[in-house]
């Protein structure tokens, strides 16, 4: 049944078979047992792929709400000190799932030790049903989606810099000085830029000769003494806590980030995909108030 869910969801034999970390030969073995049992065809094949019949339709639904079902029942027996087992499959961005997520999957792994967690990390945005993934941690701006999404933290955005950039090229006073100085842009946030202060807003384009496209990059041409960036602290915290980059601008505020938990459409989140996200909500307000308490 399960193998039956991750074939409609791929699409294909071979994606399932990714997926569920088998042979493509089992994969396309288990559904026609399947489909000898229930004396039933339940996919089309096509050299576009796979899609259930209108039997296969029905049973998927079926299938997917009972194990649904079953991890909700597990979840109930075990209690809710006693964890999950099988596997789960996240997404995230490279750089925030690698400071702020991947550290801290020991507290959550011994907290379930039955059960196992595949990251996926990428920049990109990416489907959840077609490649298999029970939750993605997502920031900003949602793009059109049929995912079903909670926010889980909101963070704030700053003016960085490294103290031997600002040596070089002085520190900015105000929104309006920010022009004149080299900036790494993120090529996948604006270029201009709101801030505001006391009731007042005041919109400024950035430039800059180095444009990026990945978060790592953004971060390794800042702490390289490049120029000075427009991003969320989140991507700098280890840097902000140890003097490495500095904040500009203080008295200037920007629009805050949200962080997002999104849930694959069509189905209802599972008990561990809930469960990672509510963790993650838990570790970014320890976060949060560390960061508080420091300042």
């Amino acid at each position: 049944m399960a193998t039956f869910v991750q074939v409609v969801e791929a699409g294909s034999f071979s994606g399932a078979a990714r997926l569920l970390n088998v042979g493509q030969p089992a994969v396309s073995k288990t559904i026609a047992q399947l489909e000898s049992r229930l004396q039933v065809s339940l996919l089309i094949r096509s050299t576009h792929g796979l899609s259930p019949t209108e039997a296969g339709l029905r049973f998927y639904e079926r299938a997917r709400a009972a194990i649904t079902e079953a991890d909700e029942a597990e979840l109930a027996a075990r209690g809710a000190g006693a964890g999950l087992s099988g596997r789960l499959r996240v997404s995230a961005a490279t750089t925030f799932a690698r400071i702020h997520v991947v550290p801290m999957l020991p507290r959550f792994l011994a907290q379930n030790p039955g059960l196992d967690i595949e990251v996926i990390l990428d920049d990109r945005v990416i489907d959840l049903v077609s490649e298999g993934i029970d939750l993605s941690l997502r920031m900003g701006a949602l793009p059109d989606s049929s995912a079903v999404a909670r926010r889980i933290a909101t963070g704030s955005r700053s003016v960085l810099a490294t103290p031997s950039y600002l040596a070089r090229a002085g520190e900015p006073q105000s929104p309006a000085d920010l022009p004149e100085h080299e900036a790494v842009i993120y090529s996948q946030l604006p270029d201009v830029w709101s801030f505001t202060r006391d009731g007042t807003e005041i919109s400024v384009a950035v430039h800059g000769r180095v444009r990026v496209s990945a978060a790592e990059g953004l971060r390794a041409a800042v702490l390289a003494d490049v120029g000075l960036t427009i991003t969320s602290d989140w991507m700098f915290a280890p840097e902000l806590a140890n003097g490495e980059v500095r904040r500009l601008l203080l008295p200037w505020t920007l629009p805050a980030i949200d962080l997002w938990a999104l849930f694959p459409t069509g189905r209802m989140a599972s008990a561990k995909a809930r469960l990672f996200a509510g963790f993650v909500e838990t570790i970014m307000a320890e976060n949060r108030v560390a960061h508080s308490a420091a300042a």
